[in-house]
């Protein structure tokens, strides 16, 4: 307490003038209009930009858990979007409605925590394993297109096969034709893929769009795959030597969407018992 004396007593003229300057200005302000309206508009300036910077600190560092739920309504949104596109073949097709059919994908948000795409065989790891529902050979997708297929499961963790992998190959179709045909990488741009396949006879266009065929139980059926880059046929050839761009950039990736088929194990059931 002494010493806070001792501190008034050693300043008192400088803390008498700032009291003094204070009450001037706070007369003045409180006295004259012009005055009052610039300080209050000053103020409320200063105290605005304030609070969007203190805002913009705060949403900076809640990104990742904005990102997390943005990621979750889009895989609701995709799934809703599946059950629709299932209901409209029932009332166009069938005439009734199967809950089977309409409940047949769901769709999961993942973080990405690791990728490659420099390696022949490139893999993808992502922050969703078995707790969640993951199990291998789901599909896996991002909001542009075709990202992989899932391979290991462990609890917390999923490695999902890339594209970009010297043995994926991925059931395709000419969107505007709809003429059947197989994705595959060559192992050189990781933007670049090559179509095999596709007959000579099929009449194709550079822009052209190519989906999924949904001719098997990983994929659903017209998820986009790439756009036609170019093409060529020599005269011997049987088919096509095409090269599209992929849909999706696996050099950029965040979120990705797993797609379990509630339906696959009945229909690879089905299938290897009329193979066999």
């Amino acid at each position: 307490m002494q010493r806070l004396f001792l501190f008034l007593y050693k300043y008192r003229a400088l803390l008498t003038f700032l009291f003094l300057e204070i009450l001037c200005i706070w007369l003045i302000v409180q006295n004259n209009t012009y005055q009052s309206a610039k300080y209050f508009n000053s103020s409320n300036r200063i105290s605005a930009n304030l609070l969007s910077t203190s805002g913009g600190i705060s949403d900076y560092f809640n990104l990742a858990e904005v990102n997390q739920k943005l990621s979750a309504e889009n895989a609701l949104l995709k799934e809703q979007i599946e059950q629709f596109n299932q209901s409209l073949y029932n009332l166009n097709v069938r005439q009734n409605r199967d809950s089977d059919l309409m409940n047949r994908y769901e769709f999961i948000s993942a973080k990405v925590i690791n990728n490659s795409t420099r390696r022949f065989d490139n893999y993808i790891t992502v922050n969703k394993g078995a707790k969640y529902g993951i199990e291998p050979g789901m599909a896996v997708v991002d909001g542009n297109g075709v990202v992989g297929k899932v391979k290991n499961v462990s609890a917390n963790f999923s490695v999902i096969t890339s594209v970009l992998h010297g043995n994926a190959l991925i059931s395709s179709k000419l969107k505007r034709t709809g003429d059947l045909c197989t994705a595959s990488w060559d192992g050189v741009d990781p933007q670049f893929a090559t179509l095999l396949y596709l007959p000579r006879h099929v009449e194709m266009q550079v822009g052209d769009t190519v989906v999924t065929s949904g001719y098997n139980a990983v994929f659903p059926e017209d998820i986009p795959v790439g756009i036609i880059e170019s093409f060529e046929i020599s005269d011997e050839a049987l088919f096509h030597e095409v090269k599209i761009k992929l849909a999706t950039d696996l050099n950029s990736l965040s979120y990705v969407y797993l797609i379990k088929n509630n339906s696959k194990i009945e229909q690879d059931s089905v299938e290897s018992i009329t193979i066999d």
